[in-house]
């Protein structure tokens, strides 16, 4: 897919009513490639289903079962059918295009998809800054897409297929037709957008192509992950191997002293398993007093997130589990002195590795491996999903508040968690800037240096989230109610403030008080009250 040399966030472009208007997230589902043969007839491709998405430039897809033979047409499906959009997405690979770990665009509770994410920031003529967040999904939704033009398809065979995202919005005022659609019945937006996405993507070339090598992952060991209901598939490095001796090796290395320069502290230190696995002080004390900038993030449900720390500067779980042996901030040692220091555990060591030798490759492994095998999926909230007990009123309102859209166009008044917590794992690791004020930590700008990222931090899960306060990346709130208090009445408009805030009113979502104590009274239904007593073998 060529989508026209769209930059996210860059390119600008103006509509009729003068509204400047830039794109932050394009991200749909393809399914149902068809080609049609010269007496009209269609062959359908198998195993069609694709997943796009142009902030990780994920623009291309490979079918293997395509006939060879000249063709008339290529069709395909913005969308899934009902089959495919009702299908548990546990079910999916964990390299499936469907997996809501990939994609991100499972609609969780709901049930189904989104088929289309189209989101971004506006200006009216005045210079107002404000948001959008267009989702096509249901399968009343589903768009065809027919682009006549002869394809020739002979060995390995390249179709490219522009997408103009500006026709997406044709006709559409912001300020007038809305900033915000889930494509209910009826939507005149969502209908909108519908009809103009099915003239968006246009045929611009069928040539030969290298062919591609699909290269396959080694087999890694069968995982024991406790994985809850509705959790997708994570995906895990080829040569993570989870046998007990390593698991026990990492959970013993986890409370041991010795990685620290004096001995006094261990990864347990700062995460504390009564605490959700988290630190109840905002910032961790390290060696000889000193402190970091930022609140120690829990360390549960790690197999399913690709990044690490708050910035997402560290790509690997054994690395992250390094690091905070040799930040001055924290322990403060050498991974030198650290495996010299646990030369009496050569035994524990060997056992779990099948050689003889204590490395600082292998204790990350090992810390590793114990790591992922915290897992966290039985809370108040999982039962009642089982049917095994009912939530109060109080805390089924502020679950239904959780998952609605907040959109008076379409008077559904919602809290609107659901854009950035939805899932069974209520939180997707994505970086995002929910209207804090932009300090000096910048967050994931850090790392990158892309505008786009000035002020953004992973978004965390909310599980446990009774248990691990102070909240935000640096720890500024105290309470649950200051963190809907802060999403209520105190958002702050910049640049890269997320489009699922930034289509909101100044200040925030105006929540009553009512709403806010129906909200917190559902967040505590998601702490998982046997996590401590897992971990420490105390049941």
């Amino acid at each position: 897919m060529d989508h026209e040399g769209l930059r996210l966030n860059e390119s600008k472009m103006t509509d009729a009513a003068g509204e400047t208007w830039s794109v932050t997230r394009l991200s749909y589902l393809v399914s149902g490639v068809a080609l049609k043969k010269k007496d009209g007839t269609w062959v359908e491709v198998t195993e069609s289903v694709a997943w796009m998405n142009l902030a990780t430039k994920r623009d291309a897809a490979v079918f293997s079962k395509v006939p060879e033979g000249e063709y008339a047409a290529l069709r395909f499906f913005v969308g899934l059918d009902e089959v495919e959009n009702g299908r548990d997405p546990a079910t999916r690979g964990p390299d499936h295009a469907l997996n809501p770990r990939v994609n991100g665009l499972h609609w969780s509770w709901q049930g189904g998809y989104i088929f289309l994410a189209l989101e971004g920031m506006w200006s009216d003529a005045a210079g107002k800054m404000s948001g959008y967040a267009y989702h096509l999904g249901r399968v009343p939704f589903r768009t065809e897409i027919v682009l006549e033009g002869g394809v020739k398809v002979s060995g390995t065979t390249e179709v490219r297929v522009g997408m103009d995202v500006a026709s997406i919005l044709k006709g559409v005022c912001f300020a007038k037709d809305g900033t915000a659609t889930h494509a209910r019945e009826g939507d005149a937006l969502a209908l909108k957008l519908k009809a103009n996405l099915a003239q968006a993507f246009v045929l611009k070339a069928v040539e030969a192509a290298q062919a591609v090598s699909e290269s396959k992952m080694a087999a890694s060991e069968s995982l024991s992950l406790s994985i809850g209901k509705g959790f997708p598939q994570p995906k895990l490095a080829a040569d993570v191997i989870l046998t007990k001796s390593r698991v026990e090796l990492g959970k013993r290395l986890f409370g041991d002293g010795r990685l620290s320069r004096d001995g006094t502290i261990s990864c347990a230190s700062c995460h504390d398993a009564k605490k959700g696995l988290s630190d109840a002080r905002r910032f961790s004390v390290g060696m000889e007093g000193r402190t970091g900038d930022r609140n120690a993030m829990p360390l549960f449900n790690l197999a399913w997130k690709e990044s690490f720390f708050w910035d997402g500067r560290v790509a690997s779980l054994r690395q992250q589990a390094l690091m905070p042996i040799v930040d001055h901030r924290e322990m403060d040692e050498s991974l030198e002195n650290v495996v010299l220091k646990l030369r009496d555990l050569e035994k524990d060591f060997a056992e779990a590795f099948g050689s003889p030798g204590v490395t600082a490759e292998r204790l990350g492994l090992a810390l590793e491996a114990f790591l992922l095998t915290l897992t966290s999926h039985e809370s108040k909230f999982d039962r009642s999903q089982r049917g095994e007990l009912k939530l109060t009123a109080d805390e089924q309102r502020g679950f239904e508040l959780f998952m609605m859209e907040r959109e008076p166009r379409l008077g559904t008044m919602g809290a609107d968690c659901f854009h950035c917590h939805g899932g069974a794992l209520f939180g997707d690791h994505a970086f995002r800037n929910n209207g804090l004020a932009i300090g000096e930590d910048t967050g994931r700008h850090r790392v990158t240096g892309a505008a786009l990222d000035k002020g953004t931090f992973a978004t965390p899960s909310l599980r446990n989230i009774a248990l691990t306060a102070p909240y935000m990346h640096d720890g500024r709130f105290a309470t649950l109610e200051a963190v809907l208090d802060h999403y209520s009445e105190g958002v702050q408009r910049t640049e890269t403030l997320d489009p699922n805030l930034a289509k909101h009113p100044d200040g925030g979502l105006k929540l009553t008080a009512e709403e806010k104590r129906c909200v917190v009274a559902f967040l505590k239904t998601l702490t998982d009250e046997g996590l401590a007593k897992r971990m420490t073998n105390d049941e």
